[in-house]
């Protein structure tokens, strides 16, 4: 009849992992066994099993004390981090019955300022919640769809010309007014009359993509036949007009420091002023709200929040 061999997971328990920790602290076996109320043998034979599981020793016999070899030290340093994850995990689980969502999904748009956003983080997770707070970057329809598919519990900057399915509930965020700025070296930095269409058309574009992975998504003020520079974000967008690559509209709050400066140049156009009408989104629910849920929607109903979130500026402390 061959020996059963126990596995590793059989062995590396939690108690055991505090046994091996007492050898370590006693310098023996014997110590050890007495302070646990064991007889020597039994700790022993339990050693043994975990020596035999892991197939190592985890302490060197050679001499009357009981010395950990390097493997034993590295079991216990992993032990220690394990025995401190436990921990946090029977306590994280505790929290969550409370009625925190153990993962919290923000989407947020690319017009959102990034400082305020931070600062609103920053607040949440000064409360230690239990919930693990994720951010995801959005680009036009593409904030709402992560939304709409799960992957996202608030949506915060989804622009109202954006159609809302039935079981999404929102809120107005603020509206932001956009700027056409180019560089001072550009051709039509010099304009003097308001530029039409088709003179902004001879020049190429810098557009920010759409983010959803369904259909061709949103494409704001682009003009048939424009040359394009397509950018992933708004960052990058700012980063092009600055160098002069291509023109566009930008959030007024993110180029007027830069028109101010004299790196961006706001020539006069015919064609409209264009203002954005932006909202925050989450799904509807049957049941109560979690807590994470009602912190972020109290903070957004505040307008000093709402106008900070869509301004280059912090929130006042």
């Amino acid at each position: 009849m061959s020996k059963f061999r126990l596995s590793p997971r059989d062995v590396l328990t939690p108690d055991a992992l505090a046994m091996l920790q007492r050898i370590a602290e006693a310098g023996s076996f014997a110590a050890a066994a007495r302070a646990a109320g064991m007889v020597p043998s039994a700790l022993t034979y339990r050693v043994r099993q975990i020596e035999d599981a892991l197939d190592v020793l985890l302490f060197d016999r050679s001499s009357r004390h009981a010395r950990l070899t390097s493997a034993g030290a590295e079991l216990l340093r992993e032990g220690a981090r394990l025995l401190d994850e436990l921990d946090a995990v029977a306590n994280r689980v505790k929290r969550i019955a409370t009625g925190w969502e153990a993962q919290f999904t923000l989407a947020v748009d690319g017009v959102i300022n990034r400082t305020t956003l931070f600062e609103l983080c920053e607040a949440f997770l000064a409360l230690e919640p239990p919930t693990r707070l994720r951010l995801r970057d959005g680009i036009l329809s593409g904030t709402l769809e992560a939304l709409t598919s799960g992957q996202a519990d608030l949506a915060i900057g989804v622009v109202a010309e954006t159609v809302m399915p039935e079981n999404v509930e929102s809120l107005p965020l603020g509206s932001q007014r956009f700027i056409f700025a180019v560089a001072p070296h550009h051709p039509l930095a010099t304009a003097t009359s308001a530029l039409d269409d088709a003179t902004i058309g001879r020049h190429r574009a810098v557009a920010v993509a759409d983010s959803t992975t369904r259909g061709s998504g949103i494409t704001i003020g682009l003009l048939g036949g424009q040359d394009v520079f397509t950018v992933p974000g708004l960052a990058e967008k700012l980063e092009a007009q600055l160098r002069g690559i291509g023109v566009g509209f930008l959030p007024e709050c993110l180029a007027r420091p830069y028109i101010e400066s004299g790196r961006l140049v706001a020539p006069p156009v015919a064609r409209q002023e264009r203002v954005a009408h932006i909202r925050y989104a989450w799904q509807r629910s049957s049941g109560l709200s979690g807590k994470a849920m009602v912190w972020w929607q109290a903070r957004l109903a505040d307008p000093v929040t709402r106008e900070a979130l869509l301004e280059r500026r912090s929130l006042p402390r």
